[in-house]
C-alpha cells in the first residue's frame, strides 16, 4: 500500500499534540538558541575589539565567553542535536497512547553508538543532497526523499551509517513523490524562518529576530519531524514489520518505551 500522505500529516500533528511533542519542542528550542549563540560568539571571537562591539551588535545573541570557548561550545551543541535526533525519533515512533511520558530510555539505550552512526549518515547525506542541488536540484530533492528515514533506521532500529542509507533507500522505494511533498515542505519551513528573522534584523533587532526565527523554526520543524514519523511508520509496517526482526542489537517496543 503505497504512503497516505494526508494520514501522515494528521498523525504526526496528533503525535506532536502530545506531552512528548511539547519535551522535544523545547529541547529543539534551547538547542537551536546554544549553537545559534554560540557561533555568533564564535565569530565576534576571531575580531579586534572594536570591529567585535559593532558585529556583537549586528550579530544578536551571544555567550559571555571566549571564542574559543564559543567554539567548543558550538560543536558540543552539534554533537547535542545529533543526540536530539536519536531521542526523537524514538519518541515520536511509539504508540500514541505512551506519547504522554519521556522514558529515559528514549536518551540512553546505546546512545553513544546512535549519536555517531547518526552524525556520520547526516554529513553524508548533507553533502550528496547539497551537490545534487547545485548541480542539478532534482537530483538532490531526490536523494533528500530517498534517505530522509535514516535518522529512524539508525536512531529506532539501531542500524549503522550504510545500513541506516540502504534502510531508507528502501522504505522510500515507490513512495518518493509524495516523499518530495516533505521535502518541498521543509523547504518553505525554512524559507518562512529565514524571511521572519530578516523583517526583524531590518528593524535593527537582531537578538529579537533570532529569538522569534528560532522559536518559529523550533515549532515548524518539530511538526514536521512528527510527520516523518508517521510517515516512516505506514512505510515500515507496509514493508512487513518493524525492520528489526534478524537485525542483532535491534530495539523492542518494551525498549522504546522504557519497559
Amino acid at each position: 500500500m503505497a504512503l497516505q500522505l494526508g494520514r501522515a500529516v494528521s498523525d504526526g500533528v496528533k503525535r506532536i499534540l502530545t506531552p512528548t511533542g511539547a519535551v522535544l519542542l523545547v529541547v529543539l528550542f534551547a538547542l537551536q538558541l546554544l549553537v545559534q549563540s554560540s557561533i555568533n560568539t564564535a565569530i565576534v571571537g576571531a575580531f579586534p575589539a572594536g570591529p567585535a562591539g559593532e558585529l556583537e551588535a549586528a550579530l544578536g545573541l551571544t555567550l559571555p565567553v571566549s571564542g574559543t570557548v564559543a567554539s567548543a561550545l558550538a560543536l558540543l551543541a552539534y554533537l547535542l542535536i545529533t543526540g536530539f535526533l536519536v531521542a526523537l525519533s524514538r519518541a515520536l515512533v511509539r504508540p500514541r497512547s505512551e506519547l504522554s511520558s519521556f522514558p529515559a530510555s528514549l536518551y540512553t539505550r546505546r546512545i553513544g553508538r546512535a549519536t555517531l552512526s547518526m552524525l556520520v549518515a547526516g554529513i553524508l547525506v548533507g553533502i550528496a543532497v547539497t551537490v545534487g542541488l547545485v548541480l542539478f536540484v532534482l537530483p538532490g530533492i531526490f536523494l533528500a526523499a530517498s534517505l530522509m528515514f535514516y535518522i529512524f533506521a539508525i536512531g529506532v532500529e539501531d542500524r549503522g551509517v550504510v545500513s541506516g542509507l540502504q534502510r531508507s533507500w528502501a522504505l522510500a522505494g515507490g513512495n518518493r513523490l509524495k516523499l518530495v511533498a516533505l521535502v518541498v515542505l521543509s523547504a518553505v519551513v525554512g524559507g518562512v524562518v529565514g524571511g521572519v528573522a530578516a523583517v526583524f534584523e531590518l528593524s535593527g533587532a537582531p537578538v529579537v529576530a533570532e529569538l522569534i526565527s528560532n522559536a518559529i523554526s523550533s515549532l515548524l520543524f518539530t511538526f514536521l519531524y512528527g510527520i516523518m514519523a508517521a510517515a516512516y511508520l505506514q512505510v515500515r509496517d507496509d514493508a512487513g514489520g518493524s525492520g528489526a526482526a534478524g537485525t542483532p542489537g535491534s530495539a523492542t517496543s518494551s525498549e522504546l518505551s522504557g519497559g
